[in-house]
């Protein structure tokens, strides 16, 4: 399978397993807004970094879209990625924004642990 098409069953699954916990009772509707929020301000960075880059201008710091990305902006990145063709020809770049998907969706994972469950009360108290 291509890494992009990957991508997209990646991307597709997380989302819908996100809406569906939510639908389901599983994880508060505030765990969906918080992914849509990093997503959306983690698209706009990378359209920020993409028209700074073509100006010549100063650029958005990479440790800064893979802080957004591993925060759960990694959607919205992809989206980026993929739609303003930035940052998708970098290896380097490519493997450290893989790794901070693997890292977010392992913790989203832990979110429907008894310990995650606890975490998402104290936070949503």
């Amino acid at each position: 399978m291509a890494v992009s098409k990957f991508g997209v069953l990646i991307t597709l699954i997380f989302c819908t397993a996100l809406i569906a916990a939510a639908f389901l009772n599983l994880l508060p509707v505030e765990v969906v807004y918080l992914y849509i929020t990093i997503s959306t301000i983690t698209f706009a960075m990378y359209a920020f970094d993409k028209s700074a880059a073509r100006k010549g201008k100063w650029r958005v710091p990479e440790t800064r879209l893979h802080l957004l990305s591993l925060l759960g902006g990694w959607p919205g990145a992809y989206l980026a990625q993929r739609r303003l063709r930035h940052k998708s020809a970098k290896v380097s770049f490519k493997r450290v924004y893989w790794a901070t998907v693997t890292l977010n969706s392992f913790a989203f994972i832990w979110l429907f642990s008894e310990q995650g469950q606890h975490f998402i009360n104290a936070i949503l108290r």
